[in-house]
């Protein structure tokens, strides 16, 4: 992981810009042997000029082997080991739409699914219902009381929400309630520590109620919790780095993992990458880091359809004029893992990054943008948590270490 010490202590100023966009899942294997990759089938003129000006590599954001979680991934990215940083989906998804998460309190991502007559899952998402239909649900789920705590439940996005207990004696060491598959019953809240056993009975009371409550809704009649969580307690960006930074992102729980390591989250109209980068265009004075995440490549990525991974690769791609105007000095482009739309999951897969920084690149005899090309970049494979110090030194805001 980045040694912060080592980076407060060689840190210095300057005005120069540093951009991290961020194609969620971006990585991905062919669908048949011999065949390409999204990322490699995509037209991607502007990425391919910043290759061709740049040098491109492969990082690997938790472990060889291991498959990250996005919460775990993006810390990497931050310059976080996510095996020492320990930070749940929960916390990141609260944080992510405002909640405020202490010390003590007990976080959970909910997901709504849809449960036959048996209790069976049928539908693990509740057929994404949309966030208007969820916000109703989440009021019936608000009504539940139980003694002893304070409960808050808030959407987050679809068919996803956000629930919270507060009170005396809780720890969050506790499994998942959701089976990862379908044709199975939801599971219960089970406690991995002594500590956590007090938070894992009353999570399984309100589940229990939960059903109750919404056993009449046509899709959202059941739930699943993951990524039990507190307040993790992380360092701060600002510290560590000394960048004045801002979260520029769609979804809520990139938003949390900013929030939770201490930049600034950007509120913005629309969705698509034209109008992130556009924020990125009002802000741009104000800060000298932009974390930029782009979210549909990892969500048709997980529902296998490449040719829609492909379309918003190159979407961004024709947005990049846009952000290029704007001259960052150093531009980084990667995912935060790999979701190779044969494996319809995140994979443990090596994920392309590339590297433009015009005043100090060493650039390498690769062209295109791609995993192919990026394994055989001049950057070698390295840990995503080298990014940030790289970029930094590319960025000239880190001294020389010693006489």
């Amino acid at each position: 992981m980045a040694d912060f010490k080592l980076m407060r202590m060689l840190n210095q100023k300057n005005k120069k810009k540093i951009v991290l966009l961020v194609l969620d899942g971006l990585g991905g294997i062919p669908m048949s042997p011999g065949g390409l990759t999204a990322l490699e089938k995509a037209a991607t003129p502007n990425m391919d000029i910043l290759a061709s000006d740049g040098s491109l590599g492969q990082i690997i954001t938790v472990r060889p082997g291991i498959t990250p979680g996005s919460g775990p991934a993006h810390l990497s990215l931050f310059g976080y080991d996510p095996v020492q940083f320990e930070v749940g989906r929960g916390v990141l998804e609260s944080t992510g739409i405002g909640m405020k998460i202490n010390a003590g309190d007990v976080a959970a991502r909910g997901n709504f699914c849809t449960v036959d007559k048996d209790g069976l899952i049928t539908d693990r998402r509740a057929g994404r219902i949309p966030t208007e239909e969820a916000k109703p649900v989440c009021d019936k789920l608000n009504n539940i009381s139980l003694p002893g705590v304070s409960i808050e439940v808030r959407p987050v996005k679809e068919y996803r929400f956000a629930v919270v207990i507060r009170g005396d004696g809780l720890e969050a060491e506790i499994n998942d309630t959701d089976p990862q598959k379908t044709g199975v019953e939801t599971l219960p809240a089970v406690a991995r520590e002594p500590g956590s056993q007090k938070a894992a009975d009353i999570y399984n009371e309100w589940l229990k109620k939960a059903r109750e409550v919404l056993k009449d809704e046509p899709k959202a009649n059941a739930c699943t919790l993951r990524g039990f969580s507190t307040d993790p307690g992380l360092p701060q960006f600002d510290e560590a780095y000394g960048l004045t930074a801002a979260c520029i992102a769609v979804y809520p729980m990139y938003k949390g993992v900013s929030a939770l390591v201490g930049m600034d989250v950007e509120t913005f109209a629309g969705d698509q990458p034209t109008d992130e980068f556009a924020e990125a265009s009002r802000i741009w004075d104000q800060y000298d880091f932009f974390f930029i995440h782009i979210k549909k490549t990892d969500s048709y990525g997980e529902d296998g359809n490449m040719d829609a991974k492909i379309r918003v690769i190159e979407s961004v791609d024709q947005a990049l004029p846009e952000l290029k105007t704007l001259k960052p000095d150093v531009l980084a482009i990667t995912g935060d893992h790999s979701t190779p739309c044969k494996m319809k999951s995140h994979s443990w897969h090596p994920v392309p990054f590339l590297l433009w920084a015009p005043d100090t690149i060493r650039s390498d005899e690769q062209s295109k943008f791609g995993e192919k090309w990026c394994a055989m970049g001049n950057l070698g494979t390295f840990p995503g948590t080298d990014i940030l110090p790289l970029l930094l030194g590319h960025a000239d805001k880190l001294k020389k270490f010693g006489a």
